[in-house]
């Protein structure tokens, strides 16, 4: 058995199927989602996108959430799937929910961040061979800006399609000291900025306490919030993923 007790923050069921990933590590796992989802109500430039949705060059899928929600969306617009157009996500779990659907779809094998795929070579020859390259993202509300600034320094025409909102789900007060105490947990993990902002709405006056425990995160980009905030150690995992934080899991010494 491993020494790590973590707590999982990623939003259901997402937070589950991480959980019994490590378990088969010999890894115990508490989830205590920091992330609900919330559909968006259909909008009129929803529809217009979503009826021109051929005029891109490519459509970016930046979650679970997001596939599975613009897959519904695309249900009502596009009965067939659009079977020459590339669609590109960040991980092999996003993937797959959209090649289940039958789209045609890349993602980088080394790293599921925005950075490994600007640097995806499929992605950069779709964009190459466009008279006007245009980017669809699929998100929600907000996220992933460093994606959608790095393809416009490029020349890419970026367009959002937002499909759902986050939200901190209700705890009381002391859920998160609670959670820690009682299970002995001695590690955290987060998904995404959001769920670091939420895991620091939630901790409230005992995150002095709390950023004392090692934090692993998703990306630099987060790493570097999470330390401006007051984490004490901090591990990039370069993804979000059970594979990376596996490989995070094992490069980091084991606490006492």
């Amino acid at each position: 058995m491993s020494a790590w007790r973590l707590l999982l923050t990623r939003p259901e069921p997402e937070c589950r199927s991480l959980a019994a990933s490590l378990a088969e590590h010999g890894i115990h796992s508490s989830c205590l989602p920091l992330l609900g989802i919330e559909p968006l109500a259909e909008t009129p430039a929803q529809s217009a996108t979503l009826c021109n949705l051929n005029r891109y060059s490519a459509v970016i899928v930046v979650s679970k959430p997001a596939a599975r929600l613009g897959l519904d969306l695309l249900d009502r617009y596009w009965p067939q799937p659009l079977a020459e157009q590339p669609w590109f996500c960040v991980g092999a779990g996003t993937a797959q929910i959209l090649a289940d659907y039958g789209l045609p779809v890349h993602w980088p094998s080394a790293g599921d961040d925005s950075e490994a795929l600007l640097d995806l070579p499929q992605l950069r020859e779709v964009l190459a061979a466009a008279l006007i390259p245009r980017v669809l993202i699929i998100r929600g509300e907000d996220g992933r800006e460093l994606l959608a600034e790095r393809l416009r320094e490029q020349g890419v025409e970026v367009d959002y399609l937002p499909v759902y909102r986050r939200f901190l789900p209700s705890y009381p007060a002391a859920a998160l000291q609670q959670r820690l105490q009682v299970e002995r947990l001695n590690g955290l993990v987060v998904s995404s900025g959001q769920g670091l902002a939420h895991l620091l709405q939630l901790a409230a006056d005992d995150w002095p306490q709390v950023a004392r425990m090692p934090l692993f995160v998703p990306s630099p980009r987060v790493a570097e919030m999470a330390r401006g905030q007051g984490a004490r150690i901090v591990v990039d995992c370069r993804g979000a993923g059970a594979a990376a934080l596996l490989a995070a899991l094992h490069a980091q010494a084991s606490p006492d």
